[in-house]
């Protein structure tokens, strides 16, 4: 692993009843672990919460990068902090993005800032500056196995040219064989992939590959 070039699993597409078994597979590969967490409000589907960010805790040391597609993430800060959270993005489409990137100043998480494909630059940077990292979606969130949007490609290469060197650009949605060259030739460092790690028979081989082709 480089720090320039990192693949966070995201275990939205791993089998949940099994999924130490998912994690254990690639932990040898990468040191960070996706984890999507909608609210059904925000975007139409449920998933996890603080119970399960514990749970994967307990199992395994690497750390939790936790997404939170929430329409009041401020409410779960703390929760998600004690459970275990170690990176959290929130979204900038949900206002009050000071107040949030204070509370996770506040709290010790690595701070970030989310931002759905129809939603301008301009909407995010003015964080750019205050956050540890920056989560582009190149889906439309609320479901994993989505298609690539192209067409966010352009804002990727925004975001980073205008984010600071140590600020992470981190790039969400349909990230595949194909498509991180593409992400990573518009600036991203980070990539979170779903099935195209957890769909394969080779989880640790596929995530092996991703790195390779983001930095050939």
């Amino acid at each position: 692993m480089t720090p320039s070039c990192r693949i966070a699993p995201s275990i939205l597409s791993a089998d949940f009843a099994a999924l130490a078994v998912a994690i254990d597979l690639v932990a040898p590969e990468t040191d960070l672990l996706h984890v999507d967490v909608m609210d059904g409000h925000f975007v139409p589907n449920l998933t996890i919460g603080p119970p399960v960010v514990e749970a994967v805790n307990r199992h395994t040391a690497m750390t939790l990068d936790c997404h939170l597609m929430m329409t009041n993430p401020g409410d779960y800060l703390e929760a998600f902090r004690a459970a275990g959270a170690d990176w959290v993005s929130v979204h900038v489409e949900v206002g009050d993005t000071a107040e949030l990137v204070a509370g996770m100043r506040r709290l010790g998480l690595n701070a970030g800032v989310a931002i759905n494909p129809e939603t301008p630059f301009e909407a995010v940077e003015p964080w750019l500056g205050q956050v540890d990292h920056v989560l582009v979606m190149t889906v439309h969130p609320g479901f994993g196995g989505q298609k690539f949007m192209d067409e966010v490609l352009p804002k990727l290469r925004r975001i980073a040219d205008a984010a600071p060197d140590h600020v992470v650009v981190e790039v969400d949605g349909g990230i595949d064989l194909r498509t991180i060259g593409l992400a990573a030739a518009a600036g991203a460092t980070c990539f979170v992939a779903g099935s195209a790690v957890f769909a394969s028979p080779d989880p640790a081989s596929a995530v092996r590959r991703l790195r390779q082709l983001a930095v050939a």
